[in-house]
């Protein structure tokens, strides 16, 4: 297997209450919901695999877990950047999948079903402590950091955690949540949702 690299930004938001529990507890707690709806968005700012470049280029996944994400049976949907080529959508979904290696290679096994890839429009904007990302009438999502004490601007960590994308995330909350693709669908603009965001580096 060739080897990968893409770094960048990455944000998301889910159905659970913040704070999400999925996170502290290793996948192993029941989402405040009992069940989970989540769009991961990760822009690209360098990248390449197999000599394909992916610089510039996003991709959100969309899932669904009918409870405790350790007990799988995971829904997994991947919207693409419609400015890819087919190579760099393949490349991408190699990479989101887990079948490249990397680290969505663990997640993997937890998957139940893969509903397929779309392409569409992708927009990711990072605007001091909030971070918007959408994917044309598939996904429109927002959050905003929680303010930390110690250093003004900053948001409070969540620090060694399992999570695919970074072992330190952002505490977020959503300000609007609206996934309606692969079945799943979810609309929520109270607020009290939870986000995370963080720069990303992954390697395969």
């Amino acid at each position: 297997m060739a080897g990968w690299r893409i770094e960048g930004q990455y944000m998301e938001t889910c159905s659970c209450t913040y704070l999400c529990p999925c996170a502290e507890s290793n996948l192993t707690a029941r989402p405040t919901e009992g069940d989970c709806k989540a769009a991961l968005a990760l822009r690209i700012d360098k990248g390449e695999k197999d000599g394909v470049k992916l610089d510039g280029l996003s991709f959100i996944v969309v899932l669904h877990a009918p409870g405790p994400m350790a007990n799988g049976n995971i829904t997994v949907g991947l919207i693409v950047d419609q400015r890819a080529t087919d190579e760099q959508a393949e490349a991408i979904g190699a990479i989101a999948t887990g079948s490249a290696g990397g680290p969505m290679a663990a997640i993997a096994p937890l998957v139940g079903k893969v509903a397929g890839m779309e392409k569409r429009p992708i927009k990711f904007a990072i605007d001091g402590m909030q971070r918007i990302a959408s994917a044309g009438e598939l996904v429109d999502q927002a959050c905003e950091g929680v303010p930390g004490p110690a250093r003004p601007g900053e948001p409070i960590y969540l620090d060694n955690v399992g999570h695919p994308v970074n072992s330190r995330l952002a505490l977020a909350k959503a300000t609007r949540s609206r996934i309606h693709a692969f079945g799943i669908d979810w609309d929520d603009s109270s607020g009290v949702r939870n986000g995370h965001f963080a720069p990303f580096a992954w390697a395969g």
